[in-house]
């Protein structure tokens, strides 16, 4: 057999409905973890459908309890050689709020439904369509070559993402030895666009940032105090003023990244940011000056205010308020100081002649991303335009979130997202769905991938020629 062989399979397991009717399946678990109620749900995905997937793919699995006790993990293995290449592959198998009575024209979000090029259902896109399609693709080159792989392969179901994966870290770091690999590849997020494949190296940082502003019990009117009594909410607004502008560009130099590298520039010198119809037209004259929208996205800090309040925005009354709160959010590249931030900021306000505002930092997580001079890269990308014809685009981070800190940091690997949904996924609200096409794609792009990791005599340790 072949690796056009591999590819068939995978697209015949596609136009077959097997593949189809294999995710409705997955789909119908629901697995909402932020709902405390769907323990036995999250339990069920892992032990009545991940592991006789696994089992019948050859790979032994067994169950790992979560430290703090939220959420269970499922490790699975396929051994074949000590000097051929190990992937370590993750997914994760619960998904937010299904919000039923939402979904246009009534669906169900617990089951699949086709409508046109879409295929909806929760979980399709987020995350266990993506799972799916790397399981699926393992299962076409395992059969393509008579039952074996070619290499080794190591899988981590998580059932916690969606609540912020609070124990992967641990668990990952308890299981250093059974999840040790030579490259971790993986699948979440959204490709740049749904016709053009996508790598991404990392993700951006994040950290939330909270402004309060308490000068008094109550409000006081404002005819009788205004011009006397300060306001707490334009106190706000004017100290906000000071570290972003009112074009979205940072202003305090705490809040900025390293100076954007030659190499960095060169990997997004052809990537288009290009919104489709039902998405929202990108804004004109926002966001760092000298920089594409690429680099902007991919490359660069942003600091947004999430959300802001002083007074009753319904009901307002004539009266000066006392309390303004705000809720900011950097999200950062590798390579910006986050250490000391909120105090550089307490002291850039206080100079600024604002003291009075309180600063405080709340849920952040860490930025990351694989070195770009790692020979996976080439090797990835390599391989993606062999099997598409396209040269897929290689963001150095997601622009998003992803728990990629701990595969690269905590377990020390190389990490290579190749994402199988798009922008326009509807992810985290009603309809979320995936593109038929694009999984078909997915399908061949992950089993081209496979296949050729099968064809390494061993692990990637130098530049590719």
């Amino acid at each position: 057999m072949t690796r056009a062989d591999a590819i068939a399979r995978a697209r015949d397991d596609f136009k077959s409905g097997a593949f189809l009717a294999e995710l409705d399946r997955r789909v119908a678990f629901k697995t909402e973890s932020q709902n405390p109620s769907r323990g036995t749900e999250l339990r069920a995905y892992l032990k009545q459908e991940m592991q006789p997937a696994f089992a019948a793919l050859d790979f032994s699995s067994r169950i790992v309890e979560s430290p703090s006790g939220k959420a269970p993990f499922l490790l699975a293995e396929h051994h074949e050689s000590t000097s051929a290449p190990t992937v370590l592959i993750y997914g994760h198998g619960d998904v937010v709020d299904g919000m039923e009575g939402e979904w246009r024209e009534g669906r169900d979000p617990w089951r699949t439904a086709v409508a046109g090029t879409r295929l909806y259902g929760r979980g399709t896109a987020d995350n266990k369509g993506q799972h799916s399609i790397n399981m699926a693709a393992l299962r076409a080159v395992r059969d393509a070559r008579g039952g074996k792989l070619g290499f080794n392969a190591k899988f981590i179901v998580e059932m916690g993402e969606e609540i912020g994966s609070p124990d992967l870290g641990k668990v990952c770091d308890l299981n250093r030895d059974a999840l040790k690999a030579d490259l971790f590849m993986a699948s979440d997020g959204p490709r740049l666009s749904a016709d053009r494949p996508t790598l991404f190296l990392g993700c951006r940082g994040g950290i939330r940032i909270h402004l309060d502003v308490n000068l008094r019990d109550g409000g006081h009117h404002s005819g009788n105090w205004g011009g006397v009594l300060a306001n707490p909410a334009t106190i706000l607004v004017n100290a906000i003023s000071t570290l972003v502008d009112g074009h979205g560009r940072l202003l305090l130099d705490a809040l900025k990244p390293p100076r954007l590298t030659n190499q960095i520039r060169s990997y997004l010198a052809d990537v288009q940011v290009v919104p489709t119809a039902d998405e929202p037209a990108l804004a004109e004259n926002w966001g760092e000056e000298g920089l594409s929208a690429a680099e902007r996205l991919y490359a660069w800090n942003t600091l947004e205010v999430l959300a802001m309040s002083s007074g009753n925005i319904e009901k307002p009354a004539n009266a000066i308020p006392g309390h303004a709160n705000a809720v900011l959010q950097l999200r950062f590249v590798v390579g910006t100081k986050v250490e000391g931030l909120i105090e550089a900021i307490r002291a850039h306000l206080v100079a600024k002649g604002f003291p009075m505002v309180e600063v405080r930092a709340a849920q952040s997580f860490a930025a990351s991303r694989t070195d770009f001079d790692s020979p996976w890269i080439k090797w990835a990308a390599d391989s993606v335009r062999e099997t598409t014809g396209k040269a897929p685009a290689v963001l150095p981070n997601f622009g998003g979130s992803l728990p990629n800190d701990v595969f690269s940091e905590i377990l020390g690997l190389p990490t290579i997202w190749v994402p199988h949904s798009y922008p326009g996924c509807s992810q985290h609200a009603p309809n979320e769905h995936i593109l038929l096409p694009l999984t078909e794609e997915a399908l061949t792009v992950m089993a081209g991938l496979f296949w050729d990791l099968g064809e390494l005599p061993g692990p990637l340790t130098g530049p590719l020629t």
